[in-house]
């Protein structure tokens, strides 16, 4: 319990007593200095109360300070925000349905924002806050969360954070991980700039207290639901595509690979990422990811240089991709097939057969768990290594991986097609050497 000035110069002179103590992880929240600051992990850790009171310090510490705070829907924002808000805070604070924002009479103000869509974030490109909180996080896609970096900025003497409550799962898992839980960063981020606070229920005393059921409801859940909200565990979470996946299980140092072995290439192509990884296959039908090479913004003919130098040195049979590179362009009226296979050092190019359903089939037999892996992958591949166990189920088709966020998608696209491509086993009887069919009218992939 702790006491704030008013903030009426009217009633400067009074005290407002606000109730609430917060535990050691909310009073490390809210001792936190960085740029962008991510708490949560598991469920129950107390982040929402936690998130509006630092709101409210941050409004009566500086007077005309201007927030925003942000959910999925305005209905969860709502129930989750606006009433406790004035439930807890009401004689600070006012509510204002038509501009959507929480007013306090010295001038700052904490407005009211939903984000669904890409539509939705782009509302707030050229504004300014000196404050963005984002409640659950991983809700929302890394380009809505780019969209909110831009806009926080401004000339006021002010700090300028952003606040983030997250647990695992959802469509913005892969980024919240990257940044906060794996620490990985691309040019232009400072780690300095990232914090993150982990919190369970064990740590909210109130809610044990208080509530001593919720610690066995969560304890009662299946096993993934159980590792991700009782124990904040980011690598596995409810939704996940590839459950099967164990970076301790599958991931390897490629010394370990075996010396005979046939080589192809798998990639997916688009101008925003190509995705191509360099596979093995032994002689008893184990695969192999021995390199990748991810990147965007490549023409056609830039991209099959690169798959060309991720094959230097190996002698690669043949390369597998997305059927409409055969496709011709109305604009030049050649295919992608033939502009990169013209490429000098470009292997032989073969259409993957890429039904989905079927091939993520394969792929999770390839991983599932057994005496020996039938898929490993280098150490070295951290792209594939990133998005694969970040796969979400498709809403609609749990069968099916989904395609949000979309900038996960591309490396497990291309080792689905490896999979389904098929490639025959070196004979442990005869010599590496083999000659690439020649076409024909029977298709490759019966």
């Amino acid at each position: 319990m702790f006491s704030m000035m008013a903030s009426n110069p009217e009633r400067v002179s009074r005290r407002l007593r606000i109730s609430g103590v917060p535990s050691p992880r909310q009073q490390e929240f809210f001792d936190a200095r960085a740029r962008f600051i991510a708490y949560g992990g598991a469920r129950g850790g107390g982040k929402s109360w936690a998130l509006r009171r630092k709101l409210i310090a941050l409004c009566l510490r500086y007077p005309g300070i201007h927030c925003l705070l942000i959910r999925r829907s305005m209905a969860e924002l709502k129930s989750n925000h606006v009433l406790p808000f004035l439930r807890e805070y009401g004689a600070l604070v006012s509510y204002s349905d038509s501009e959507k924002a929480l007013l306090l009479s010295n001038g700052s103000r904490i407005d009211l924002g939903y984000c669904d869509s890409d539509r939705d974030v782009l509302r707030y490109q050229g504004q300014e806050f000196d404050i963005i909180a984002i409640d659950e996080a991983t809700q929302l896609t890394e380009f809505r969360f780019s969209v909110f970096k831009a806009c926080l900025r401004g000339i006021r003497d002010v700090p300028r954070r952003m606040y983030l409550t997250c647990n695992p799962g959802g469509i913005g898992h892969a980024w919240v991980k990257r940044l906060f839980i794996d620490r990985k960063f691309r040019s232009g981020e400072d780690p300095s700039d990232y914090v993150f606070i982990p919190a369970s229920v064990y740590d909210n005393k109130i809610l044990m207290e208080s509530d001593p059921q919720y610690v066995h409801s969560l304890r009662s859940l299946p096993q993934r639901m159980r590792d991700a909200w009782l124990h904040g565990r980011w690598d596995v979470f409810e939704g996940q595509f590839f459950s099967e996946f164990d970076e301790s299980i599958h991931v390897r140092s490629t010394a370990s690979f075996p010396e005979r072995l046939k080589y192809f290439v798998a990639f997916d192509y688009g101008f925003d990422m190509l995705a191509a990884l360099l596979m093995g296959i032994d002689t008893e039908g184990n695969l192999y990811v021995l390199r990748e090479y991810c990147c965007p913004d490549l023409t056609l003919t830039a991209a099959a240089e690169r798959v060309a130098d991720l094959c230097r040195g190996v002698a690669t049979e043949f390369a597998v991709a997305s059927p409409d590179l055969w496709n011709r362009r109305q604009d030049t009226g050649r295919s992608g097939f033939e502009i990169m296979q013209g490429v000098p050092g470009m292997p032989p190019m073969l259409p993957a057969d890429d039904r989905r359903i079927p091939g993520w089939r394969v792929l999770r037999e390839y991983l599932a768990p057994g005496a020996s892996p039938r898929l490993l992958i280098g150490e070295g591949c951290r792209e594939l290594i990133r998005c694969l166990p970040a796969l979400l189920c498709d809403p609609e088709r749990p069968e099916d991986a989904s395609g949000e966020p979309h900038g996960i998608t591309h490396a497990p696209e291309a080792l689905r097609y490896a999979v389904m491509s098929r490639c025959p086993p070196p004979s442990p009887e005869t010599s590496m050497g083999f000659r690439f069919p020649r076409p024909s009218s029977s298709p490759f992939f019966d």
